[in-house]
């Protein structure tokens, strides 16, 4: 069972949102995606400034399997990417939640955080899905 911690938001396409004190989000790839992924060999993050509507792919994950998008789950602007993903994109596998962020964002519709799911609607989605 992928761990799904209660203090954050969840995408549909397995991206979770952290809210922070200043109102800007940090946005990572669940337990599930990072499992389902394999080995993470390279991550392509966006530029600061970059903006990106929900939706948008803004992030560009490789694994030993594939190369996938991450999406926006709410508009924004970029305001940092993970800088020690460069050097160790396994970061993403070994703590998805924590040292494996991805970006973080300035909402630009700070509305779009409530429709993300909570943790028990995306435990819930996991186990639908066979997850």
């Amino acid at each position: 069972m992928s761990e799904v911690p209660d203090n954050l938001k969840y995408s549909s396409e397995h991206e979770w949102v952290r809210l922070e004190d200043d109102g800007s989000v940090v946005v990572g790839i669940t337990d599930h995606a990072q499992a389902a992924l394999g080995e993470l060999v390279y991550v392509e993050v966006p530029e600061a400034g970059q903006t990106f509507n929900k939706g948008d792919a803004c992030i560009v994950v490789e694994s030993v399997k594939a190369a996938s998008d991450v999406y926006a789950p709410v508009s924004g602007a970029c305001q940092a990417a993970n800088p020690a993903l460069g050097d160790a994109p396994e970061l993403v596998n070994q703590s998805p939640y924590e040292g494996g962020w991805l970006v973080r964002l300035q909402p630009s519709d700070p509305a779009e955080l409530d429709e993300l799911m909570d943790a028990e609607a995306y435990a819930r989605l996991l186990a639908e899905s066979g997850g």
